[in-house]
């Protein structure tokens, strides 16, 4: 069997106030013309299919295209799960859907995982698809009080899951999770507390053939080689520059043993980071890619902006050398007093005026808001 996997799209998201509907419409189309051209089986989209809970509806439009044209335009099955940015209630009520029986979609928690059973020349593969959760609805789902961090989620998830698998299929489970070992960077929205344990082990997937992973954006094995994050199709902070995103096209034989290639994506935008002296880079080929600057010039610049945008009109970001080494400097200085962070600040408040802490619910949406403000601050 031959299976896509993918995660994070984060469609509606925009990059420095610019919407990337485009950039994504083009990165969508290399997902199904590969889905196409190589006879792919199951396209796997492992959450964060929109950038937030309440995506634009240009957004669920472009998505809702492209679903169409797998389901109309090849014989592939859809797995699809809700990430920790969606809303798992406008997952679960995709419509298009429906109209397909070769697809499992899971936007909410449940305890009755019943996984997608396909057959191919050598036997039966079941697919679990597992949304994200947070610990308090998991909590009631499960009925069972003691579930307090995302490793306990998922462990009542994948054995709900396990027990619907029959014997003598393989297994191939869908998460969205931050498993231990895995490599983070600054643009993906913490799943726990601060202060909480936020990974969970590869233990957890103990039994699987192929686990489909989403949520960090760098492509990369973990733990062991069928375990697998295949990364976002676009790069969407300056700290991805380096990541070679990808697709991970996925083999299984009949003893579940698999062959991965990884298939680049070519973004209609770059992003990249340009050091150097300020003459030497205006004088560089004009590029309508995120631009990050960081120049090396001595003496501070007039209005060195005007002139960098006339030769790149994405330029995000300007900096000097010498203010890294001044803020290294301030790094290393020791101190002792407590900084108040602001979700402590508006818990406060709220003790203030009503009595009462925020419930797990209300923090959670509090700490994503948080995260996505400063994911725009630092794409200024």
């Amino acid at each position: 069997m031959r299976i896509l996997h993918t995660a994070d799209l984060h469609l509606g998201r925009q990059f420095n106030g610019i919407a990337l509907e485009e950039d994504q419409e083009v990165v969508l189309d290399q997902i199904f013309r590969t889905v196409r051209d190589k006879g792919v089986d199951v396209l796997i989209i492992a959450g964060d299919v929109f950038d937030r809970a309440a995506p634009p509806s240009s957004a669920i439009r472009q998505f809702n295209r492209f679903v169409t044209r797998i389901v109309q335009e090849t014989n592939a099955a859809v797995v699809v799960i809700a990430g920790n940015h969606d809303s798992g209630d406008k997952i679960d009520a995709m419509s298009v859907f429906n109209e397909k029986k070769r697809a499992l979609v899971r936007g909410v928690i449940s305890a009755d995982e019943p996984p997608l059973l396909l057959r191919d020349e050598h036997g039966l593969i079941a697919f679990s698809a597992l949304p994200f959760s947070y610990e308090y609805a998991a909590r009631a789902t499960f009925a069972d009080e003691t579930i307090a961090t995302p490793e306990h989620v998922l462990r009542a998830q994948v054995a709900s899951a396990r027990s619907s698998v029959p014997d003598d299929a393989r297994w191939v489970v869908v998460a969205h999770a931050f498993v231990a070992g895995a490599t983070a960077g600054d643009v993906e929205r913490p799943l726990a507390r601060v202060g909480g344990v936020e990974t969970v082990s590869c233990e957890v997937f103990a039994g699987a053939h192929y686990v489909a992973l989403g949520h960090l954006h760098r492509p990369q094995q973990v733990g062991a080689d069928h375990i697998r994050y295949s990364g976002s199709p676009l790069a969407f902070g300056f700290d991805e520059v380096d990541h070679e995103k990808s697709m991970s096209v996925v083999d299984m034989d009949g003893d579940g043993k698999i062959q991965i290639e990884t298939i680049p994506f070519k973004p209609l935008r770059g992003m990249r980071v340009l050091r150097g002296k300020y003459s030497e880079i205006i004088a560089g080929a004009p590029s309508t890619d995120f631009i990050k600057v960081i120049l090396t010039d001595d003496m501070p610049l007039i209005e060195p902006m005007k002139r960098l945008r006339e030769v790149f009109p994405h330029v995000c970001h300007l900096s000097y050398a010498r203010d890294e080494r001044v803020v290294n400097q301030k790094d290393v200085m020791p101190t002792t007093a407590h900084v108040v962070t602001p979700d402590e600040l508006v818990n406060a408040f709220l003790e203030l005026i009503s009595g009462e802490s925020m419930t797990e619910a209300e923090h959670a949406l509090l700490l994503g808001a948080l995260h996505d403000m400063q994911c725009e601050e630092n794409a200024i």
